[in-house]
């Protein structure tokens, strides 16, 4: 076969020309369109505003966005208030708590203070009561002491000054005085289960062979007068006036003594400080 061989196509073969009826239908529709179209366009100036107006309408589009966006500021406003008045509730009722709290342990320590001063006052009274007692009680010994010596003054100053044996032993004395401290006081009493104070320190120089006077009045002129800051143990101390002393107890040392003071504290040991004497007499 040839190279220039004729390679038939497979194209199909053109017509030779298309149908008239056709071109004339196309044309036919092109111009109908027009004619639709001219008219639906707005013939009057009326229209063609009307037209106009809803072309713009488009341009709401904005504007409701921006009230959108409006509305949310309002509503996060709205909710940071609500949070804000929240929170300072919150913080009012946390300082209304603690509020209460302070109040309640200021009340309680109040109360506290209040009980520790009626306690005091009470403890105070109770031991004014108690030295009044006591004081009342020596002046009633004293009262009966001088009823009882009228008459007899020759007699009292005859035994004023007591007799001490050579043997005399103030640790004896003051031994016995100690173990005589709790018993009870009974005015008149000279023991051995009850003593008043003059009978306390009769009994117990007689342990040591030293007879006294009876009554605390002669009692406080029996021996040599010595000042309270030169004492030792066995001293006679008294209360009141020398010869007229209404009450006596004997220094034991150490700033201390035993006397039977009244019926309410009975024969006790205590500190000078406590009821300071007028004075003191040696016997020993």
């Amino acid at each position: 076969m040839s190279q220039t061989a004729h390679i038939p196509s497979h194209r199909k073969p053109r017509r030779a020309g298309r149908n008239p009826l056709l071109r004339t239908g196309v044309a036919g529709g092109v111009l109908s369109t027009l004619a639709v179209t001219a008219a639906a366009a707005p013939s009057s100036a009326e229209e063609r505003k009307t037209a106009a107006d809803t072309v713009e309408m488009p341009t709401i589009v904005p504007d409701l966005a921006a009230g959108i966006e409006q509305a949310a500021d309002a509503s996060r406003t709205i909710a940071t208030h609500y949070e804000t008045e929240a929170a300072r509730a919150r913080a009012a009722e946390k300082a209304m708590a603690e509020a209460a709290k302070r109040a309640e342990a200021e009340a309680k320590a109040k109360a506290e203070a209040e009980r520790r001063a009626a306690a005091a006052e009470a403890a105070r009274k109770e031991r004014a009561e108690r030295e009044a007692r006591e004081r009342a009680s020596r002046d009633a010994q004293r009262t009966t002491l001088t009823t009882g010596t009228t008459g007899t003054t020759s007699t009292a100053n005859t035994t004023a000054t007591a007799t001490a044996p050579t043997g005399g032993n103030a640790a004896t004395l003051v031994s016995f005085l100690r173990a005589q401290v709790g018993k009870s006081y009974v005015m008149g009493a000279t023991g051995p289960s009850a003593y008043d104070c003059s009978g306390l320190t009769q009994a117990a120089f007689r342990q040591i062979g030293i007879s006294l006077p009876r009554t605390s009045q002669s009692q406080s002129t029996a021996g040599t007068q010595v000042s309270l800051g030169n004492l030792r143990p066995g001293d006679i101390l008294y209360w009141g006036g020398a010869g007229s002393a209404y009450h006596v107890a004997v220094y034991i040392g150490g700033g201390r003594f035993v006397g039977a003071q009244n019926p309410s504290t009975g024969v006790v040991e205590r500190d000078m400080s406590h009821d300071m004497p007028t004075g003191a007499v040696r016997v020993l």
